[in-house]
């Protein structure tokens, strides 16, 4: 007989499945102690937990028949991943089982935002009839941008088109097709921010989407627009929306999220007469908290009775001796991919990775994933992980190309990176291990280079003359900013050429500013490989 701990409070609904099948025990326990969970956790084949239990490297080896560790959310900071994949066992989320919850939510404080409900309501309470002071704005003939196409964004989208809405959509993924499919436009955030009526925000927490909406883009915006956010805090500057309101930009604004939770008693929000807000309660309804449980608990039996799943966010099971031979290039095919996806400026229609000499011979398939993580982190964050990368790539209609070849121009092993847009931008980056110096990256497009990948980059394309080395060094010392090691690519002299600079820390934006202006250099940017 299986036995499965349920060690946080989860209802019965959203377990019975697990309850009424015939081979397997559920016991709740709720409450334990971390030492209380390693005495008794030898017992039994499969955890479930939401966000109280702790899932730690103690639990997880006192756990000698765990399979599966469950987690009835999204989230799963509270289970360490790392020694769950080492020592094989499997960590299942629900991704989907708030989609629809969330989404209504931003549909209930886009209308209250609009009829100013929450205002009108404090001031009816306590006997104040005002029709006046709330005269509010129809959504039909509107125009909502949303920004984050995924799973969230794209339902809301679909309930907007039923109010008559016409939508901009942004995703840095988003292909004309895919938006064609949906039925909207797809459009830039300066597009949307010049053109929206309101604006909808569905995007991860990002170095790149944190304060994507800040003082330049209130500046540039439409008058009047109305702002919605109930993805994630931070992507929107706080204190710059407040200044925008009062400045008669913006007309309203409703956040279920903030930078900081629970936010400051003095937090300018909690006061303002314009601001609706709401203690994140995005995925907080009865249905959804029941559907994660339900989600889980089938997936949990599917891998008790070893049959096929979903939604693992670990490493799947692989082979010791592939393992073996693959997991030395998992952090450089990583950073091939994040270095590629950071080089490119569309959206990614196409993904190809090529494997050359003896990675020809072994299954790829976990190396790819990382290849994949790298790519979709630089827009998806946290979100992507080595096991559901293949699956946002497929909801994208990212296409994945892998081929193999024992030929390898001079390495032992090429692992080649090819990023392809559907305007048909293309970006290149490869890669190798090379004895006694490591990881390195050994092109760049159509030039050859030798660069170990280093935490943060500067490349630069400019023309082949005299004196443009000098110039840039000079400049970045004058701002304090080290060179590390500096590596200069060309085809023919005097034609374009590459710099790619490792340097000590972040390059401030005013820097690269300058570069570009200094003669004969084109682009300069930052690239940075955690």
């Amino acid at each position: 007989m299986l036995k499965v701990l349920v060690s946080d409070p989860i209802s019965d609904l959203g377990i019975q499945q697990l309850m009424d099948a015939d081979d397997v025990t559920v016991d709740k326990n709720t409450g334990l102690s971390e030492d209380e969970l390693v005495q008794i956790i030898g017992d039994y084949d499969a955890l479930l937990v939401r966000s109280q239990t702790r899932v730690t490297e103690r639990i997880l080896a006192a756990g000698k028949k765990l399979k599966v560790v469950g987690r009835a959310g999204v989230g799963v900071d509270n289970i360490d991943l790392k020694a769950a994949t080492q020592r094989g066992i499997i960590v299942i989320n629900a991704p989907d089982g708030n989609t629809i919850t969330t989404c209504e939510h931003t549909f209930a404080m886009m209308m209250a935002l609009a009829r100013h409900i929450p205002q009108a309501y404090a001031q009816t309470i306590v006997g104040t009839w005002d029709r006046k002071s709330f005269l509010g704005v129809e959504l039909r003939n509107k125009t909502l941008g949303v920004l984050g196409m995924g799973r969230i964004g794209s339902e809301v989208a679909k309930r907007a088109k039923a109010f008559g809405m016409n939508i901009l959509g942004y995703d840095p993924f988003l292909t004309e097709e895919r938006a064609e499919k949906l039925g909207i436009k797809l459009a830039s955030v300066n597009e949307i921010i010049r053109n929206a009526d309101f604006m909808t925000v569905h995007t991860p927490l990002t170095p790149e989407t944190k304060h994507m909406i800040a003082r330049p883009q209130f500046e540039a915006m439409k008058k009047g627009m109305r702002i919605i956010n109930c993805a994630r805090g931070g992507v929107i500057d706080e204190l710059a929306l407040v200044e925008a309101i009062n400045e008669g930009i913006v007309a309203g604004a409703a956040f279920d999220v903030f930078e900081s939770e629970p936010p400051a008693q003095d937090h300018p929000f909690l006061s303002h007469p314009k601001i609706i807000v709401t203690p994140h309660l995005g995925a907080s309804t009865v249905e959804a908290q029941e559907n994660v449980a339900i989600d889980v608990s089938e997936q949990v039996l599917h891998i008790l009775r070893d049959e096929p799943f979903k939604n693992a966010v670990n490493m799947p099971p692989v082979p010791s001796n592939v393992m073996t031979q693959l997991q030395p290039y998992f952090s450089l095919g990583e950073k091939l991919g994040s270095f590629a996806a950071q080089v490119t400026n569309q959206a990614v229609r196409e993904i190809h990775v090529d494997y050359a000499g003896d990675l020809s011979s072994v299954d790829t398939q976990p190396l790819t994933r990382y290849i994949l993580k790298g790519v979709l982190s630089r827009h998806l964050g946290s979100d992507v992980n080595i096991v559901n990368s293949v699956h946002l790539a497929k909801t994208r209609d990212i296409h994945l190309v892998v081929s193999q070849a024992p030929a390898t121009k001079g390495f032992t092993n090429l692992i080649t990176v090819t990023l392809k847009t559907q305007s048909g931008e293309e970006q290149r980056v490869a890669g190798t291990l090379l004895a006694g110096y490591g990881e390195r990256i050994v092109q760049l497009n159509q030039f050859p280079v030798d660069v170990a990948p280093e935490a943060h980059f500067l490349l630069i394309s400019h023309n082949d003359k005299p004196g443009i080395i000098g110039r840039v060094g000079t400049l970045l010392g004058e701002n304090g900013v080290n060179i590390a090691s500096m590596q200069v690519g060309r085809k023919i002299v005097g034609g374009e050429a590459i710099m790619i600079l490792t340097v000590d820390k972040a390059v401030p934006k005013d820097v690269l500013v300058q570069l570009v202006g200094l003669p004969e250099l084109n682009t300069a940017q930052e690239i940075v490989l955690n």
